[in-house]
């Protein structure tokens, strides 16, 4: 069997996988045994760590790993988190991952409403109120930090404290998965219960397992509920903290790169680090293709900086699959839109990009454009403030 040649690595400017450094790559060429004290003492290590970046109390709150990506984790955490007599699910949806959390409790037999959002817009806390207070009580609450179908940024602290205001009884769960590590979630204040993320996100190790980060009273709570033996969350848990392993085949190269992720993620200054690079690139991207014509879908107000979305020029010879293949031939990786209501494309700014890298895909981007016969606007000079 012959194979092909190995090109070149692509930018990925999507919402995942993303790119990661190659130092972090290079510690993966390792291989360690899951009963390995090494090993053991690798896995405590990046749950310490990552109760540390959450700033939660070690004594109240704990991480839990699980194979997989992140939907792994989403689902967990609803198998876990409702009960299976009586159990009820509570959605706040405004994007594709919040029907992904409806279509897990679909396939799995738990009972959930949903609360729908424009697309466009942040969950409106007021209305979330108004729902909490009808009479149906919850089991669980969850919402979406960070709509990566949109870009949209939802007020989850705020959501939280309404929660508990007038559902005590409901664990609020959040998923992180785009958001945690580079846009600061206070979770004490918000009240989460459950919040979830992934390796290969805003800490930009590898994919390849996705992490909890539980509140202890409220996880111990739960046992019992889950349908599902690899989905179950207190039994991953309690292995964890009995014999510091995983009750299965754990993703060692995984967690091997991640120790040096975390590593590099504290050298750039943790969440506060993370996010100014992931601003500034934010800050280059949007300017930049604004002089290329193209418009947001989102206001400032509720957009946050991880990705964005652009709605498609209004010219007869754009054409979207024509211009992600030629960007892609030109080792530039963008996403299709994920919106029901508008045609839109994606392009993220998270994992390991920089300035530099937002400058040379709007140069391949204006590039693409000409290719295709699709005009680029001349910029409007400012005018020069009066001295």
């Amino acid at each position: 069997m012959h194979f092909s040649k190995i090109n070149s690595d692509k930018k990925l400017f999507t919402p995942g996988p993303l790119g990661c450094s190659r130092t972090v790559k290079e510690a993966m060429l390792r291989d360690l045994g899951s009963r390995d004290e090494e090993f053991i003492s690798t896995v405590k290590l990046i749950r310490q760590k990552l109760v540390d970046i959450a700033d939660v109390p070690e004594d109240e709150f704990t991480a839990i790993l699980l194979q997989g990506c992140g939907t792994y984790a989403v689902e967990a955490v609803l198998q876990t988190s409702a009960p299976r007599q009586g159990g009820r699910v509570l959605i706040l949806l405004n994007g594709a991952y919040g029907r992904r959390m409806k279509k897990v409790c679909d396939v799995t037999g738990i009972a959930a409403d949903v609360a729908e959002f424009p697309e466009d817009g942040i969950v409106d806390v007021a209305k979330v109120k108004e729902l909490l207070q009808r009479g149906v009580q919850y089991s669980v609450v969850a919402v979406v930090h960070c709509e990566t179908s949109s870009g949209v940024i939802n007020p989850v602290e705020e959501l939280g404290r309404t929660v508990k205001q007038y559902q005590p009884q409901a664990t609020y769960f959040v998923d992180a998965m785009s958001s945690f590590g580079a846009v600061p979630i206070k979770m004490q204040d918000g009240q989460i219960d459950f919040l979830v993320s992934s390796a290969n996100k805003c800490l930009q190790g590898v994919p390849g397992f996705s992490f909890v980060i539980a509140r202890k009273s409220e996880l111990l709570r739960c046992k019992g509920n889950s349908r599902s033996l690899s989905f179950d969350l207190v039994d991953q848990y309690e292995g964890l903290e009995g014999n510091g392993q995983f009750r299965f085949t754990p993703p060692t190269h995984t967690l091997l790169a991640f120790v040096q992720a975390l590593e590099e993620f504290q050298e750039e200054g943790s969440v506060s680090g993370r996010a100014r690079r992931y601003k500034q690139n934010c800050i280059v991207l949007q300017r930049g293709m604004e002089e290329l014509g193209f418009s947001r879908l989102l206001s400032d107000d509720c957009a946050g900086y991880i990705i964005t979305s652009f709605y498609y020029p209004h010219h007869p010879r754009f054409n979207f699959d024509e211009f992600y293949h030629q960007l892609s031939d030109l080792g530039q990786v963008i996403y299709p839109g994920k919106l029901t209501n508008a045609n839109c494309f994606r392009i993220g700014n998270i994992g390991h990009l920089y300035p530099s890298d937002m400058k040379y895909l709007l140069k391949c981007i204006a590039r693409v454009l000409d290719n295709m016969g699709v005009p680029v606007p001349v910029p409007v000079p400012v005018p020069e403030s009066a001295s």
